[in-house]
């Protein structure tokens, strides 16, 4: 994998708890500040604690589902709509703790990851998952997908998984000029995962059915939920 830049500060922290399996960076992305911590995950459906799967967290928002399933379980659930083959070309928006990029790269593909902080990509270093650090399938891309997308010629890829930030911390990554250019990069037939979770009762219904016309207006067909994955699927003619 190859590796951008990554350059660190005097106010970034790394430390492990006595179990070794917590960590924590704070620091600035976006010209906001945020706390990361990484723990280990709590499975729900069996009922104790999956000790090399580890949860994301950032000023208290989860990263990962991990209700109902383990991290990696609800990844494989993710990737499994994008009907991945060997030698395919994957996009994936949202390193994080790399568990659908350590899915895509089972089912051969060659995938492309884009991460802009480098206190996630810290917290990557000490999960599970670090490996895909040194996959020579595997590409990791150091910056802002918004810009970064931009510079990939169009038809690169046979399909994308969009993991982005919640809402109110990327919300340019909901935009129709992002998922334009989603399009535009995916090849024709190309499929779009795109994650969303479940937003609140209050407000998530209007903001999926944003994203869900947005993602229409941006010439995506077939858009629809999925709920088992709580994110939309679509493709591009």
């Amino acid at each position: 994998m190859r590796h951008y830049a990554c350059q660190h500060n005097q106010r970034s922290c790394l430390s492990h708890n006595a179990s070794g399996h917590c960590a924590h960076a704070t620091g600035s992305d976006r010209s906001v500040s945020f706390f990361f911590l990484l723990i280990p995950s709590f499975n729900v459906m069996y009922e104790h604690v999956v000790v090399k799967e580890g949860v994301l967290w950032i000023d208290g928002v989860h990263m990962q589902r991990f209700h109902g399933a383990t991290p990696q379980q609800n990844a494989a659930f993710m990737v499994g709509q994008l009907r991945v083959k060997t030698g395919d070309k994957v996009l994936d928006i949202g390193t994080g703790l790399g568990y659908t990029v350590v899915e895509e790269l089972k089912r051969g593909a060659k995938v492309t990851t884009i991460e802009q902080s480098d206190k996630v990509l810290e917290l990557l270093k000490q999960s599970a998952n670090s490996g895909i650090l040194e996959d020579k399938n595997a590409e990791l891309v150091y910056g802002d997908a918004f810009q970064e997308v931009k510079k990939f010629p169009s038809a690169s890829f046979n399909s994308v998984l969009h993991d982005p930030p919640r809402f109110s911390m990327a919300g340019e990554l909901y935009s129709g000029a992002f998922y334009a250019e989603l399009n535009r990069v995916l090849k024709p037939h190309g499929i779009l995962f795109h994650y969303t979770g479940k937003p609140s009762l209050r407000s998530g219904k209007n903001l999926l059915k944003g994203i869900k016309a947005r993602l229409q207006a941006a010439g995506f067909h077939g858009v629809q939920w999925v709920e088992p994955c709580l994110g939309f699927k679509c493709f591009k003619f």
